[in-house]
This record gives structure tokens, sequence and C-alpha cells, in this order.
């Protein structure tokens, strides 16, 4: 296969991947589609999510249109089920982004894929199996890394950057057909996925660019000349993926969480926890990233010593350590601790009623003694003669007819029982 080939089937995915997704990136924006029936998601989110089918239109048209015209050459049969495989991967993960499917199922169909991936390549049982494993692995752990705009994609195109460039080392330019559909579908994919995001890869892009990049590199070192340390080098490009799955599983098991269960606590997660921006994080990610792949590539080539690959990974090592020391689980929220204030409430109202009941109680003494007061004296009856003084009645105080002088009716206008004083008194 020539250079002209892979370039033309590159620029083809490219072309086919930014007009499928700005087609539905205009149909997802379109403000007049109605809601689902029974309260589930808009149709547009539902749009969204499924946005990856466009990369993966893209690329599987463009590799098979160069398979179909013979620029694989004698790895037709390699590429041809690596691009079967992968789009059976996609089609499950399409369904899984409409209804949600089980574990079991997407892992048995990916494990077949990758046995169908190892029959068609014509590897031994023992590299067989290992190429199988490593396949299903490395597809989870991309397919984890869609959970922020921009960072599979950045990621993915750098990797796939990475296995383009062994393909050439290694003389077998027919495995790179795929590596360079990934790196130009995912560049097109990446002005729409860009932060804020129009469009997603979903499981299914994600599920298929995992399956691409894991396939690609167990066949690429398979076919890798007996000098070259393919074994240490291939497995290096997926080092952030690997090293985004260890965070997690790490971090639920110290939180004794379920591994299954969908929790933000990878790699962009804690970054924006110490404010980074989700731009910004994609950034960081894809750059952590190039490090191994561009090491990797290096040692591939024999460019570098394999001990060089001790250093990316140290730092991987590192920078887990250091994203597990940020807390990515908020605390249980833990009901106020019961007091005594409950018990003692009802006293303290009894209490603040009873003070003002007695503030309104000497209130009204004050105002009765007061109009009390203000009353005048009674004038004396017409022939009546003053009391004598020391007797205890005021000077010119009306008296009756018995000669008693008359007592007032008391503030409170009660001249009942002002009477009954006075009779007693009599």
């Amino acid at each position: 296969m020539n250079v002209l080939g892979i370039i033309a089937s590159g620029v083809a995915a490219l072309f086919i991947t930014v007009a499928l997704a700005k087609s539905a990136r205009r149909v997802a924006l379109r403000p007049h589609i109605p809601d689902e029936p029974g309260g589930r998601a808009p149709r547009a989110e539902a749009l969204r999510r499924t946005g990856g089918a466009t990369a993966v239109l893209g690329i599987g048209t463009a590799t098979g249109a160069a398979l179909w015209l013979g620029a694989a050459d004698d790895a037709a049969g390699s590429v041809g089920g690596l691009l079967a495989g992968a789009g059976a991967v996609a089609a499950l993960g399409l369904v899984h982004d409409l209804r949600p499917l089980w574990a079991a199922l997407r892992l048995a169909v990916q494990t077949a894929a990758a046995v169908l991936v190892v029959c068609l390549a014509g590897l031994s049982p023992a590299a067989g199996v290992l190429a199988v494993v490593w396949i299903v692995l490395v597809t989870n752990a991309f397919a984890l890394l869609d959970h922020a705009d921009g960072l599979l994609t950045a990621v993915g195109l750098v990797t796939a950057a990475g296995l383009l460039a062994c393909a050439f080392v290694g003389g077998d330019p027919a495995l790179a057909q795929l590596p360079a559909t990934l790196v130009a579908g995912l560049a097109g994919f990446l002005l729409h996925n860009w932060h804020p995001a129009r469009l997603r890869l979903g499981a299914c892009g994600a599920q298929f660019t995992g399956f691409a990049l894991a396939a690609s590199g167990a066949l690429i070192q398979a076919a890798a000349p007996s000098g070259r340390a393919a074994w240490a080098a291939l497995p290096a490009l997926a080092t952030v993926a690997l090293a985004d799955s260890a965070l997690v599983l790490i971090s639920r098991r110290r939180a004794a969480r379920s591994p299954l269960r969908a929790t933000d606590d990878h790699i962009a997660h804690r970054l924006r926890r110490v404010r980074v921006t989700v731009p910004g994080a994609a950034v960081l990610t894809a750059l952590w990233a190039g490090v191994p792949v561009a090491t990797g590539t290096l040692v591939y080539a024999e460019l570098l010593h394999p001990a060089f690959l001790l250093l990316p990974l140290a730092g991987t090592a590192a920078a887990v350590y250091a994203l597990l020391r940020i807390p990515a689980y908020t605390p249980p929220r833990t009901a106020p601790p019961r007091t005594g204030s409950s018990r003692t409430a009802p006293s303290r109202t009894a209490t603040s009623r009873a003070t003002q009941d007695r503030t309104i109680t000497a209130r009204r003494r004050t105002e009765a003694a007061d109009a009390g007061a203000a009353i005048p004296a009674a004038a004396p009856a017409t022939g009546v003669k003053g009391s004598a003084p020391g007797r205890g009645a005021p000077t010119g105080a009306a008296r009756t007819a018995a000669g008693h002088p008359t007592v007032p009716p008391p503030p409170n206008g009660r001249p009942a029982e002002a009477a009954t004083a006075a009779a007693e008194r009599g």
C-alpha cells in the first residue's frame, strides 16, 4: 500500500466525518424537537449522545473504500476483520446509548469481536489469548475516558498518531490504514466535541475508538520484526487510559463503592475539583498521553533504549497517587444531633407567655390607678355637715343620710362592689 492511498483515505474520512457531524449537529440543535413521551430525555440530547456514530460512519466508510480498492494488499484480511469487529462493537454501543444494556452482554460482544480479529490475523493460540485479553481491557479503558468534552477524542487522536508512526516504522504500511483514518476522523469530530460539546462520542464512538486502537496495536505488535521491543513499546501507548481505569478502581475500592457504578471520580473530574477548566483538563490529559506515546514510538523505532519507558510509567504512577489525594466523593449528609432544645421549647414558651401576662396585668393596674386619681371629689350634699376632723374622712366629702361618708366607685366601674363596701361600713 502506498502512502498516497493512506493520505487519500485519511482525507476522505475527515470530510465525511465533518459533513455527517455538521448535519447531526443541526438536527440536534433544532429548537422545535419535542420531548419524548414518558418523561424521558429530550430527543435532542439523545442525538448529541449518539453523535459518535458520525465518526464511526466516516472512518468506516473511508477504510472500507480503501479495502475495496485493494489498498491493503496482503493485510486485507487482518484490516477487514479489525474493521468488522470494531463495527460490531460500535453497533452494540449505539444500542446501549439508546437503551442501556448489561455489562456482561457488552463484554461478550467485545470478546467475540476480538476473537474474530485474532483469527483473521492468524495469531498463535497463546498470542491470540493475550491479544483478546488486551483488546477487551484497552477497549473498556478508552471507553471510560469519555467523561468530559473532547477528552477521549484528543487522547485517541494522540494515540492513533503514535500507532500510525509505529506502523510505518515497522515496515507494514497496510496496518497503518485504520490508524490513519482514525487520526483524520477524530480530528474532524473534535471540532464538534470540543467544550462546549455539541456532539458526544457516546458508547458507540467510545467503544469503536477503543477497540480500533487496541486491535491495531495488537496487530502491529504481532507483525513487528523480532529485533524490536514491541512488547514494551506498544503497551505504553495506552498508559493514560489504563491509568484512569486504575485510578477509578482504587478509589472506589477504598470508598467501598461498586466498580460498575458511574461516579465523578475520573481524571477530568478530579482536575475540575482543583479549578482546572474542562478544555484545560482535555489539554493536560492529551499532553500526558503524548509523553508515553512519543517515548514508546521512539523505543519501537530503536532510537531509545527500552529503559526510557520507565520514566513515563513512573510519572504516571506519581500522577495517579496525586490524583488519589483529591477528594472525589461528597461525604454523606448526616442528620443534626438531637438536643434538649426541642423539649425545653414548650417550657420557654410558657414562661414567656406568663411574663407577658404579668406585664399586661401591671399595665392595666397602672392605668386603673391613673384613672382613679383623675376622678374629682364629689360635691357635698346640701344641708349636710362636714365630717369632724380626725375621723379619717376628707374634708368636704359627701355623706349619707345616716352621717356616713360616701365611697366613690372604684376605677373599674363596679358599683355593686362599692355599694357592698358602703353597707359594710355602715
